[in-house]
């Protein structure tokens, strides 16, 4: 039996990417996976598939995350598919992109990042609240960003900045009902989706690569393990941390 047999899970932007690795790999363990999804159907539909064929159980719920009434779409979605049973997992993984370097990010897209990268999580945790059970999780997932100084991703960085606060904050408001609450940091994580950005620019795979400790790119299976890892038993005495999943990006010179 999995690590999480009999336990709801809520995956937020899990059509793709990390989020679909992450919905996959709590399914394997167990967990009935709320597959949250913003337009893509196609992937959505792919991911309770990928779950479904290897024996698993999940259903697609749909909300625009950023928009008016985000917050409550999605959650009729998710308790019409949970049927009165209660939520154990909360994996905000959902993510605008970088918008750019301070000069070149515009007034509506920065609205735009923290509408979906902070406001959304905020209220989605609020909202999931009454329906968790004592000893819940909630895993947020930030980036490496927020310890790196990249000028292209300022807006960006400052949105997954908020999340880690937000999850420190909650870990010691909710700490009494035996929910822990942390957050993730990938850094560079190649996806079906980004990998045409790694293979378009010459040298920046290799890049990268060198100035990471574990010597290579993660992948989305790297975030997602360790993501099922604070959603398991085996995390109850960790919660208000943020754990670095970047292979050990960017820590100092490699000699």
């Amino acid at each position: 039996m999995g690590e999480l047999m009999g336990r709801t899970a809520l995956v937020t932007g899990a059509s793709r990417g990390i989020g679909q690795a992450v919905a996959v790999r709590l399914a394997a363990e167990g967990a009935t996976v709320a597959v949250h999804f913003g337009t893509d159907v196609g992937g959505a539909a792919a991911t309770v598939e990928a779950i479904e064929r290897e024996g698993g159980t999940a259903f697609a719920v749909q909300s625009e995350l950023g928009l008016d009434g985000d917050v409550d779409r999605l959650f009729d979605g998710v308790e019409a598919g949970l049927a009165g049973r209660p939520l154990d997992i909360l994996v905000n993984n959902a993510a605008a992109a970088p918008a750019g370097p301070l000069g070149a990010t515009t007034r509506e897209q920065f609205d735009h990042l923290f509408a979906v990268n902070v406001r959304a999580p905020y209220f989605i945790v609020e909202r999931a609240l009454p329906l968790m059970r004592e000893g819940g999780r909630i895993v947020t997932v930030s980036s490496v960003a927020t310890r790196m100084a990249n000028p292209t991703q300022t807006s960006f960085a400052m949105t997954k900045g908020a999340v880690e606060t937000m999850s420190r904050t909650l870990a010691a408001q909710l700490g009494p009902r035996g929910i822990t609450v942390n957050a993730v940091a990938p850094g560079a994580t190649r996806t079906a989706t980004n990998g045409v950005v790694f293979d378009a620019v010459p040298g920046l795979s290799e890049m990268i690569v060198g100035m990471t400790a574990l010597d290579r790119l993660g992948g989305p299976d790297d975030v997602a393990d360790i993501v099922a890892f604070l959603a398991s038993d085996a995390s109850r005495w960790v919660t208000g941390q943020v754990i670095d999943a970047s292979g050990g990006l960017f820590l100092g010179p490699r000699v």
